[in-house]
């Protein structure tokens, strides 16, 4: 979750998502969700948001701003469709106002700017951009090392960048991530004030992800964890 004033913006809602949310915020504190892709791990938790927002206490008087990438919305509305009842035809449109977002044009959510940069991964996938008055913070989204990526981070306050792979996996093909050391370097090419590495398995060695980070950034480096909160 981004925060600037006034604007509170989600990137992403994967598995254990809406649960982390709810322990801390109230879904009416939120003005928007983006999603970069449609890769389960990274909107699943809409599901369980939905049925929040239509019965229990997270209940809005208008429907919140769901952006799906190009061609999101179809596919999220057949896998959907399996839950429809016969008095709630349109599962998704009773509680989000669901748009796809062209990211060639950005979105303009509340003061905030969201820009979006294309990136290499197994589908079609998109990196994120949110600026304020000048403070920025940018989400990498799935991605292997990708100069187009760099470029939208370019100078941003806080990158916040997955870190998936072990060291080992650095040469394995086709590529659709990055390891710790290859997100540091990307951020160290971007020029950016802090790194936060996230998206990593429960597997690898937290240790090992910041000496491998370190070796390539010298700026503010953070491993996130759940409740993970930073000031920029």
């Amino acid at each position: 979750m981004i925060e600037f004033p006034g604007t509170a913006i989600v990137a992403d809602f994967g598995s254990g998502a809406f649960s982390n949310l709810i322990s801390r915020r109230t879904v009416r504190e939120i003005d928007a969700l983006v999603i970069s892709h449609m890769h389960a791990d990274h909107f699943i938790d809409l599901i369980p948001l939905r049925y929040a927002l239509k019965y229990g206490d997270e209940r809005r008087e208008q429907k919140l701003p769901l952006y799906l990438p190009p061609g999101g919305e179809a596919l999220l509305r057949a896998m959907t469709a399996a839950f429809h009842p016969e008095t709630d035809a349109d599962f998704l449109g009773s509680v989000f106002d669901v748009r796809c977002f062209d990211p060639e044009r950005g979105l303009r959510i509340g003061n905030v700017d969201v820009r979006f940069s294309p990136t290499t991964h197994y589908i079609p996938t998109f990196a994120m951009r949110f600026e304020m008055d000048g403070a920025s913070v940018t989400y990498s989204a799935d991605t292997a090392p990708d100069e187009r990526v760099i470029a939208l981070a370019s100078g941003t306050d806080v990158f916040v960048c997955e870190a998936t792979l072990a060291p080992a996996a650095e040469n394995e093909t086709p590529r659709g991530h990055v390891s710790a050391r290859e997100a540091a370097a990307m951020a160290a090419s971007a020029g950016v004030e802090r790194l936060v590495l996230s998206h990593y398995p429960a597997t690898l060695d937290l240790a090992t992800m910041e000496r491998t980070a370190r070796s390539a950034f010298a700026g503010s480096l953070t491993i996130a964890d759940d409740g993970t909160s930073l000031e920029f």
